[in-house]
């Protein structure tokens, strides 16, 4: 650290009974010694204790907020930073260890000086170090006075004067405020801002009603018992400690209260006055003029700007009545706008209050009853004026009238004086002389006297108006509040940051001030004026196109390209250089100055122009209205709209506002970013823009969502600007709350009031759009809640006079669906008690909820009735809500038909409680505008619908900042659309069930891999004779375990607090899909070991005769090998074994023949009988013959129980061949050849018909008997059987060879060890390990490829994702192959491609990566360890003695993993010496693992297992049903996924799949997610007549209602490079071509391949 002004000081501990000692080391006792280094800006605490033994910890707490404190190692240079504050008194801070009995602390501060407490807690004691007087000493300061700084205390607010109150901190939604009383002081400030917020005026009358159980008595209780504390004083206690944003906030909201605002405040500290100008700079007042009796005239200005009279009202010397009081009834006799004695809460003294001057204006309506015909400024100085000279002498310098209050006006009083000078002074003055009862005297022209004793305070009041007109009316010097700034006074906006914000608004404005107000926009703003517009025109027309349809949209695309050109173009001005300029380089706090004032001086600049219009249009709105409400509408309303149109034009383009500047910058960033422009240091870096505003946005700023007056979303500055806030906040969850009503009614005011919001509405009329702000929850409130931030969305009013017959229908349905979407939850303002008025924008709302219904969307609403009389009575509230009921359940009658939604009241589309979720609210104003308070009734709404809000929301989870920019994507581009329910496309609930779709392969792969494990041993057990039996229960028992696990996780991954509410729709849907996996793959394994099962049984008496021959050869050997030379050579071996091996070959080759045939029949009836059908039926089926010529037959009536019409023969021939050819598909797919025939395969195709016949039924309304499955499944089986008898054939000729060679082999070695004269033992051995060979090579490939299909399926790219990962590395192999037969199998065939891309890539895999070998080595080294452990436990349990026993015992210990046969012991009697034996096949097992090891990768397709088998049945157990149109496969991972209808993501031009224009050979060149939202029709099947519209495409005849293709254009770049690539090889293949109407888009040309493959990137993202 720096050690400048710096400062030491030890501080000591304390003991429990408060004396001061130095802590010294004693056995079992804890030292402590603190070091404080303190600066400016922060402080260093260096903490050393002294116990080794003892348990220290260390807690460091702050009352403020925004201090961080740093934990310095001393070995690193890593900190750990912790932010503390604020903490109440009797909570611990964060802790923090000791290392090597030592801490070192950095205390940090962002503005300020910090101030914080150590807490050093051991197992002896306790001691607790304050760090403030340090601080204190080392900075001087201007130390408040001691009751000054003993009211900060009481209130709580006694650090407050230095770190003040922000509107962040006060603009966190925290829990709700305490009754009034139920209050402690400390209570008070809180209260106060939080009611002030929310526009109720009592929030100046809280007291604390009683002490007694106050804390801060208890705190001071050394103290005096204080007084109660005097409202004004808590009021200028929170204005001395807040910093000037927030006392602009406070003063902004007293005026909308119509309260006195401070104008001379004296410093607490310093006694200085100073005039808070700059709290008043947001303040406008609105008054009616009147100069004549009907020539009035309404002025709107900025209240520092106005110039207005002034009267100065003040007393000399101490009254027993209230100068404040009678002031009041001069400005509103029914609201205390100044704070006088006989107020709630008063007190006798008061300490801040006094020496305050405060200003208020009374604002005339213009009515008769008016006191002053213009605005007219009332001061009023707190105190007496005899000590308060400095005030006293600037307000009577600055006013038009002096107005005295004076006990007396005898020369003996202290007032003499001072009344000498006014009576001289020329300036008009009355005095109000308490010890007088005369009425009203002129002394002179100018001076006048009222006395006031004995009179009632209304008589003085009526002379004082009287006079003050008569005086008003004449010459008098005006006042302005701006002119504050030179009395020689300190002002708050001299403050450096104030003053650079200032210079840098003035600058912006001078580029402004130079143009026309009417023109600003035009000329300052190009971006979002013609330019724009023309831009969305064109931007929704692509959703709407006809004729050429790609062409069209090629061309309007271009168009697009071109205005984004020329926005690039227009986007260099200098109005938008020095704002970004500015807003750049400005630090925080002088950016905040900088927007405020940019605001204020914009306000002020275009108000006069946008004032006078805003008359036109009242007066015009009113016109409009009474045309309205008369019967005979005539082309005067039409005529009275077309003006009002035309002012509402004239309002738009004077209006202006920074949202219009942060509109351009996004229009700015959009343009640049649409032409991938490189950001250029010599312009604005427009790359930034969207950072500037999210720190904007995280700071409490509001951002337009919705452009007024585009009617556009800018989708790509949002989500920018949101990416922005998610990179510096993280990804949030937020709760999002939308408000809708009607144009005017409030819902702005309500938000500010509620929230404490500003929301951007410039100096004009009512929000137009939609603007969105981040409000915090507070950390201590935030454990209650799922989310962290209230998004809160003001929508633009719907209704809007203006725009009557002007698309404002369809504007206020695409405003109102917006809102209703994006929204957790939204508030419907419903102005009025009238039913008529409140029907329109009901109907508009419940269409709106109808639709999110309709899309899976499920928000809710509460009703906020709004202007209602008799808030309070309970039996009017209950008619009015149910009349509201029957309205609503009306008009969802109406609309359910018009939306096709099957719904009869409110409670149907949406959750409603009708008794709850409706909100009635007073008026807004207590009196007549524009002197009328708010109401108190209001803010007591606003409060009670604040806390119902947060109890609903706290049961919502509500979306991450991702999720509600996603969200925003779908539903303006769905809005787009004509039809939105057709065209929504919920994002984030596809992107959730993709996840989840990857989290079900995994669960379904987890469960598949455990059961090919499963099967594997069971296998290997079944050819030991170990299992005898296999049932459904033993294999439910065997994968019980497994099974649980994935319950437990799906339970877990649906149980997440995130997205639960998305997920919960498919959580018993996939909770059954693994049930029903689990029992398919259990059934699956039972009839794969059952069938195994019986075959091994079946070939028992076979396996006999074929031991008894091996036995018999071998025999032959041994004899043969006895009657040979010893030394015969090799090759005479070798003939003499073959002439032995000819004699037994033809016997074993008749017993493989045997073992290896199939009985097709038997399976038929088995596989049949499986499937329910009787067997007498079979048999009675088979027997009629009927089913051999199913596809030849005339009449198909005898199959069909609902007669069809006349073109069931025709279907039902079609259907048979089809199903025929998908049949022999799916056989020939069938590795027969190479493996043999499987009982499986039968089975397989008996499902496939079994399937498609209850399609068909479905498809044609066709009620089909059981007879024709059964024909129809038998005619595919003899279709086939050829086919696989013959493959059967093939596979055994090759099986018969293999098993022949291998036996000769094994012999062939027995003969030559017996040559050699090896012993017995030897040549058992040699047995052993020919029969281990070949055990442990199946069981090593087996393993292997399980082990790969694991490895792939977990981290191969293509396999370890969902299924639309799979097929997008599908289609970008095909373009990198670029194979046109290759597409067409995959178009036409895309399971058979899919399975062969599934084979090329395992084979590609196994070739390729060294993993596999070393899978494979592994797998080796495994068995060879289990041979060599049963090796080694047989041989130390059978010692010596029978060998059929060693060999029992030996085979029991390899049966779980290996079998190696039989091998017969009576020919190994003689050996006896086991442990030869085991060094013998030890010795010959170790070539044999070495070979293994080595082996070719390819052996593993001669076993059982493969790894792209086990591959093709995970990844493609699936939905395999293809587009109706355009051929393209659904992508659901589940196979049957009802109720959800097939979608796909890679949808594609029509014309691949062969769609023409009927009667020409020009292709359909158009995406059939294009065609379904034209006007063009279609005919489903060839011979239809009917043509059916794309818009209907479900209403047609087949499986078009099995399908969800969503409208999104044609934004896939693969196809368009596709039809280019291949047109020729495309022409040529359907004998169509690409010309007339489907001619390829010459932009499509200019697509690589490379743009191709990245397309399928982007769209899978």
């Amino acid at each position: 650290m720096d050690n400048k002004d710096q400062k030491t000081t030890k501080t000591q501990s304390e003991d429990s009974d408060g004396s001061d000692h130095q802590s010294t080391p004693s056995k079992g006792q804890t030292s402590f010694s603190v070091q404080v280094h303190v600066e400016t800006q922060n402080f260093q605490v260096q903490v050393q204790v002294q116990s080794p033994a003892s348990d220290v910890k260390i807690y460091v707490k702050s009352p403020l907020s925004g201090v961080k404190v740093q934990e310095e190692e001393e070995a690193s240079e890593q900190k750990t930073e912790r932010q503390l504050g604020p903490v109440c008194l009797n909570k611990k801070g964060p802790v923090f260890k000791l290392k090597d009995n030592h801490a070192t602390f950095l205390a940090v501060h962002e503005k300020k000086n910090v101030q914080v407490e150590i807490n050093i807690n051991s197992d002896q004691q306790e001691h607790t170090v304050t760090l403030e007087d340090s601080v204190d000493s080392a900075v001087k300061k201007d130390t408040l006075t001691q009751p000054a700084q003993a009211l900060l205390d009481r209130l709580l607010l006694n650090n407050r004067s230095e770190y003040k109150l922000t509107s962040a901190e006060l603009l966190q939604i925290g829990p709700p405020l305490k009754h009034d009383q139920d209050l402690a002081e400390g209570d008070l400030f809180i209260v106060y801002l939080h009611k002030l917020l929310m526009l109720d005026y009592r929030a100046r009358y809280i007291w604390v009603k009683d002490q007694s159980n106050d804390i801060s008595t208890k705190v001071y209780s050394s103290s005096p018992k204080y007084d109660n504390i005097h409202p004004m004083d808590c009021q200028m206690a929170v204005f001395h400690c807040s910093d000037s944003f927030l006392k602009q906030k406070l003063v902004t909201k007293l005026s909308q209260c119509q309260y006195a605002l401070p104008l001379l405040v004296p410093d607490p500290s310093t006694e200085d006055i100073e005039c808070p100008l700059w709290t008043l700079r947001q303040i406008q007042k609105t008054w009616t003029k009147t100069q004549a009796k009907d020539n009035s005239q309404v002025v709107t200005k900025p209240i520092c700007k106005a110039q207005t009279l002034m009267v100065f009202c003040f007393r000399l010397g101490s009254l027993s009545v209230s100068k404040s009081e009678l002031i009041n009834t001069l400005i509103n006799d029914r609201h205390n706008t100044f704070y006088h004695r006989s107020c709630p809460g008063s007190t006798k003294s008061c300490l801040l209050f006094d020496g305050v001057a405060e200003i208020a204006w009374y604002c005339p309506a213009g009515k008769p009853n008016d006191t002053f015909n213009d605005c007219v400024a009332f001061c009023n100085l707190h105190g007496d004026g005899v000590t308060h000279d400095k005030q006293l002498n600037i307000l009577m310098d600055k006013s038009s009238v002096n107005v005295v209050f004076v006990p007396t006006l005898r020369k003996d009083h202290v007032s003499a004086e001072f009344m000498t000078v006014l009576l001289e002074s020329p300036k008009p003055l009355i005095v109000l002389l308490e010890d007088s009862n005369s009425c009203t005297i002129q002394l002179k022209k100018g001076k006048y006297k009222v006395g006031i004793k004995d009179r009632g305070q209304s008589d003085v009041s009526e002379e004082l108006k009287s006079i003050l007109r008569d005086i008003l009316s004449g010459p008098c010097e005006s006042f302005q509040l701006e002119s504050m700034s030179n009395t020689g006074i300190r002002v708050d906006e001299e403050d450096p940051c104030c003053s650079k914000g200032l210079s840098a608004a003035k600058e912006v404005m001078n580029t402004i001030q130079r143009v026309n107000v009417m023109t600003i926009k035009s000329n300052l703003l190009p971006c979002q004026g013609r330019l724009l517009q023309d831009w969305c025109r064109i931007n929704k027309e692509q959703y709407c196109l006809q004729g050429d349809i790609e062409k069209e949209r090629c061309k309007k695309q271009n168009e697009l390209l071109k205005l984004r050109e020329d926005q690039c173009k227009a986007s260099s001005g200098d109005l938008m250089k020095t704002f970004v300029r500015h807003l750049s380089s400005l630090s925080p706090t002088e950016s905040e100055y900088y927007l405020t004032w940019t605001q204020i001086l914009m306000d002020a600049h275009v108000t006069e122009n946008v004032s006078s219009i805003q008359q036109s249009y009242k007066q015009k709105c009113a016109e409009v209205l009474a045309l309205k409400r008369r019967a005979d509408k005539s082309s005067e309303l039409k005529s009275k709209q077309a003006e009002l149109e035309q002012i509402s034009s004239k309002l738009q383009s004077a209006t202006f506002g920074l949202e219009h500047i942060f509109r351009e910058m996004e229009q700015i960033y959009e343009a640049h970013k649409s032409l991938n422009k490189q950001p250029n240091k010599e312009r604005s870096d427009w790359s930034r823009y969207p950072e500037l505003a999210a720190e904007l946005m995280i700071s409490g700023h509001p951002m337009e969502l919705m452009d007024g007056d585009a009617g556009h979303i800018p989708l790509i500055w949002i989500s920018s600007l949101i990416d922005q806030v998610i990179h510096k906040l993280g990804d949030k969850r937020v709760f999002v709350l939308s408000v809708l009503g009607i144009q005017g009614s409030g819902k702005t005011t309500m938000l500010n009031a509620m929230f404490g919001l500003q929301f951007a509405v410039s100096a004009g009329r009512c929000t137009k759009g939609a603007f969105m702000q981040l409000v915090k929850l507070s950390e201590d409130f935030k454990r209650d809640f799922q989310w962290d931030y209230i998004l809160v969305v003001d929508t633009e009013g719907l209704r809007a006079l203006e725009s009557e017959g002007n698309g404002s229908v369809q504007r206020d349905n695409e405003l109102a669906t917006f809102a209703v979407g994006v929204g957790n939850m939204t508030l419907v303002n419903i102005f009025g008690e009238n039913p008529s008025e409140m029907q329109d924008v009901l109907q508009i709302l419940v269409q709106a909820f109808m639709r999110m219904k309709k899309v899976k969307l499920s928000p809710s609403c509460v009703f906020v009735h709004k202007n209602v009389t008799d808030v309070g009575a309970a039996e009017k509230n209950m008619e009015r809500k149910r009349k509201l009921k029957e309205t609503l359940d009306q008009i969802v009658k109406v609309a359910a038909r018009e939306e096709v939604c099957d719904a009869v009241s409110f409670s149907d589309i949406i959750e409603f409680d009708i008794e709850k979720d409706v909100k009635y609210f007073a008026e807004l104003w207590e009196g007549s505008p524009p002197m009328a308070p708010p109401n108190p009734g209001y803010s007591v709404s606003v409060q009670d619908l604040k806390k119902f809000i947060l109890s609903k929301a706290s049961q919502s989870s509500g979306v991450t900042l991702s999720e509600f920019k996603i969200k925003v994507q779908d539903l303006w581009n769905a809005l787009l659309n004509e039809n939105f329910v057709f065209s929504f496309k919920n994002t984030i609930e596809i992107s959730a069930y993709r996840r989840l779709e990857v989290e079900f392969g995994n669960w379904t792969w987890a469960l598949r891999s455990e059961m090919l494990n499963i099967e594997k041993q069971l296998h290997t057990s079944i050819e030991n004779g170990t299992v005898l039996r296999i049932d459904h229960a033993f294999l439910l028992g065997q994968i019980s375990r497994k099974y649980e696990e994935i319950k437990a996780a799906i339970s877990q991954y649906f149980d997440r607090k995130e997205q639960k509410d998305l997920l919960t729709q498919w959580k018993n849907q996939h909770e059954q899909k693994i049930k029903d996996f689990c029992d398919e793959i259990v059934r699956r394994t039972q009839r794969n070991l059952s069938d195994f099962l019986e075959e091994k049984k079946r070939n028992e008496k076979l396996n006999e005769k074929k031991i008894i021959l091996e036995d018999q050869l071998h025999q032959q050997c041994k004899e043969l090998a006895h009657q040979v030379k010893i030394n015969m050579k090799d090759g005479d071996l070798e003939k003499q074994f073959h002439s032995l091996w000819q004699k037994y070959a033809p016997a074993l080759e008749e017993h493989v023949k045997c073992v290896k045939k199939i009985n097709l029949e038997r399976d038929q009836n088995q596989v049949l009988q499986e499937f329910g059908f009787e067997f007498t039926l079979i048999i009675t089926r088979k027997n009629s013959k009927c089913y051999t010529n199913l596809s030849k037959l005339e009449d198909y009536s005898d199959y069909v129980e609902q007669k069809g019409n006349h073109k069931t023969k025709q279907n039902i021939t079609e259907f048979i061949h089809t199903v025929q050819e998908e049949a022999e598909e799916i056989i020939k797919s069938k590795p027969v050849a190479t493996k043999g025939y499987n009982t499986n395969y039968l089975r397989e195709m008996a499902q496939h018909v079994n399937t498609s016949v209850k399609e068909f039924q479905t498809k044609w309304k066709y009620s089909l008997k059981q007879e024709f499955t059964i024909d129809l499944t038998l005619y595919v089986f003899v279709s086939t059987e050829t086919w696989i008898s013959e493959s059967h054939e093939k596979f055994m000729k090759t099986e018969t060879h293999r098993y022949l060679e291998r036996k000769k082999q094994e012999h062939y070695t027995v003969f030559s060890s017996f040559c050699k004269g090896e012993s017995s033992a030897v040549v058992l051995a040699e047995m052993i390990c020919e029969k281990l060979k070949a055990s442990m090579t199946e069981t090593v490939c087996n393993r292997t490829a399980i082990d790969v299909a694991e490895v792939m399926r977990t981290s191969y790219p293509a396999f370890n994702a969902s299924r639309l990962n799979l097929e997008k590395h599908v289609l970008k192999s095909l373009a990198e192959k670029g194979d046109f037969n290759r597409y067409m199998t995959y178009i036409e065939n895309p399971k058979t491609y899919i399975e062969l891309f599934i084979k090329e890539e395992v084979q590609d895999y196994i070739h390729r990566e060294k993993n596999v070998q070393i899978l494979l080595k592994k797998n080796v080294d495994e068995i060879k360890n289990h041979v060599t452990i049963a090796l080694i436990q047989a041989t130390e349990k059978v010692k010596e003695g029978n060998i059929e026993v060693w060999l029992q015992e030996f085979h029991s210990l390899l049966r779980e993993k290996l079998n190696f046969g039989q091998i017969l012991a009576q020919n190994f009697k003689s050996v006896t010496a086991f442990s030869f034996l085991k060094e013998a096949i030890e010795k010959r097992l170790c070539p044999i693992t070495e070979d293994l090891k080595n082996l070719p990768l390819d052996k593993m397709n001669e076993f059982r297992l493969h790894p792209d088998q086990i591959l093709i049945d995970q990844l493609c157990n699936c939905c395999w049903e293809t587009c109706p149109f355009c051929a393209a496969v659904c992508l659901n991972t589940v196979k049957d996924h009802s109720p959800d209808k097939h979608s796909v993501l890679f949808h594609r031009p029509t014309g691949i799949e062969g769609w023409h224009i009927r009667g020409t050979v020009e292709m359909v060149i158009d995406f059939c997610t294009t065609l379904v939202a034209s006007d063009k029709k279609f005919r489903p099947q060839s011979f239809s007549h009917v043509s059916v519209p794309y818009k209907k495409y479900q209403s047609a005849s087949g499986n078009y209602a099995e399908w969800l293709i969503t409208p999104d254009g044609s934004k896939l770049v693969y196809w368009k490079w596709f039809i280019c690539r291949f047109q020729k090889e495309l022409e040529d293949y359907h004998n169509l071509k690409f010309v007339g109407q489907g001619e390829i888009p010459s932009e499509w040309r200019n697509y690589s391949r490379e743009e191709a493959i990245q397309s399928l990137n982007e769209i899978c993202t």
